[in-house]
């Protein structure tokens, strides 16, 4: 019988030592390899963290800058060569009057104006710094650079956008009835809007009398009421109405103390070379007549008694008083030469019966008006001179200036503008006068009226900068 024979154990001793170095070993390298990723990965999210938040500075720039540009006026009269060199001027100082002292520009060369090391966060070193240059006339480009991280060791991005000149109208455009004086109204008497109430919104400046409205009798505005003077007291009667409410109520829709409109520069001068025919005593007033593109002479004072139909241009030249008792059928645009500081009264035009008041794109194609019928939006541009208005009126076709303006008697109708007095004395609307206002779609600068150029800021343009 064979006995049954049992192998060594001692050839395979340490075997496991050797698998557990082994596993320890890669163990200790993926922990290595985790380690290292790991470190690279915060690396790479400190890096997308600081190109975000230099990302993050240069937005901020951006509306920095935008902000301070929206702040940007200058004169229609600009030439535009000009504007650029203006725009310098004019940011330097609406960044002065305002007390801004950590974002200087540096005008250079004439196309460019740098402003450097604008600091947002001191703690964390982000900055920005900007730079307007001047692609043409019409457009500026501006660069806009985050930072974060101290100066040789920080880091930074650009984003890029463009703004574009454009011109647009006075905010007092955006009234029915804007006044430097008080604005009075008695009677049975009425400002409305033809399509919305807004259309008959009003402002006053009235900053030489507290009194900036009055209202008595029962006299209606069926918009809101803006008065720049900040200690204004205003008088409204009992059967008076402000946005369809009367009494203590009134008051909801009236803003004391609210930002001032600039008042446009008339500039008439436009249409002065069209009145060529000269108003002499041999023509009878008395009678209907029709007179076209007429230049009424200094001293003359006619008064137009018969049915007048006028077309085209109507210069009336200081001083003079003109007045219409009878009918009045204008196509086209009356104009003067008056100085508009003069609110004297001295100078006056004044229509006693009915107006018919069409607008300049009405006007036949003939060489006589080429060109003229481009020019809308004004009926009425009279510096220096008052105006006075007491018979019905149809549609008139455009926007009423003059330094003084009164309604009175029956007069009354749709304008298709707003009635704007120049005057630090009173816009008055008594007896039974209805101004319906209709400014719908009104969106151009009236024709003779020195518009405002500001700079549009166009998203379309913005991107980010790859350096």
């Amino acid at each position: 019988m064979k006995r049954i024979g049992y192998l060594s154990s001692r050839g395979r001793q340490g075997s496991v030592l050797i698998l557990s170095l082994i596993f320890i070993v890669m163990l200790s390298a993926m922990a290595v390899a985790l380690a290292t990723m790991s470190g690279s990965n915060v690396q790479i999210a400190e890096n997308h963290r600081k190109m975000e938040d230099t990302r993050g500075c240069a937005e901020s720039g951006l509306e920095v800058i935008r902000y301070w540009m929206s702040k940007i006026e200058m004169s229609g009269k600009t030439e535009r060569a000009q504007r650029f060199d203006l725009l310098a001027s004019n940011l330097a100082s609406v960044l002065s009057a305002a007390g801004i002292t950590n974002i200087i520009p540096a005008y250079s060369s004439g196309s460019t104006i740098t402003m450097s090391n604008v600091p947002l966060c001191t703690s964390r070193n982000q900055s920005f710094s900007a730079v307007l240059t001047k692609l043409s006339d019409s457009n500026v480009r501006l660069d806009v650079t985050g930072y974060e991280g101290p100066i040789g060791d920080r880091v930074s991005r650009t984003i890029r956008s463009e703004f574009v000149f454009e011109e647009q109208a006075h905010t007092v455009f955006d009234f029915g009835v804007a006044s430097k004086g008080p604005l009075v109204m008695s009677g049975n008497v009425e400002i409305v809007g033809v399509n919305v109430a807004v259309e008959s919104n009003a402002y006053i400046e009235s900053m030489n009398t507290l009194v900036a409205l009055s209202m008595s009798g029962k006299s209606e505005i069926a918009g809101n009421v803006k008065i720049a003077n900040p200690s204004a007291a205003p008088f409204l009667g009992s059967n008076a109405s402000v946005g369809g409410k009367t009494g203590a109520d009134a008051m909801q829709n009236i803003e004391i103390g609210a930002s001032p409109s600039d008042f446009p520069e008339m500039a008439p001068a436009v249409f002065y070379s069209y009145a060529t025919n000269v108003l002499t005593p041999s023509v009878d007033l008395k009678k209907a007549a029709t007179l076209t593109n007429i230049r009424i002479p200094a001293g003359m004072n006619p008064k137009f008694s018969g049915n007048a139909t006028l077309k085209g241009v109507v210069l009336i030249e200081a001083p003079n008083v003109v007045e219409f008792t009878g009918g009045a059928s204008i196509t086209g645009v009356i104009v003067t030469n008056g100085d508009r500081t003069d609110d004297s009264g001295a100078n006056q035009l004044i229509f006693r019966g009915h107006v018919a008041g069409l607008s300049v794109a009405l006007l036949p194609q003939e060489p006589q008006f080429s060109g003229l019928q481009s020019q809308t939006g004004t009926f009425i541009i009279a510096p220096g001179f008052s105006l006075s208005f007491g018979g019905t009126f149809d549609a008139i076709g455009g926007a009423i200036a003059a330094n003084g303006i009164e309604f009175f008697g029956n007069a009354g109708g749709m304008i298709q503008g707003s009635v704007i007095n120049y005057a630090n004395k009173e816009t008055k609307v008594w007896g039974n006068s209805s101004l319906m206002f209709n400014r719908s779609g009104l969106t151009e600068v009236p024709a003779g009226f020195v518009p405002e150029i500001i700079l549009q800021y166009d998203p379309s343009a913005y991107s980010e900068v790859l350096l």
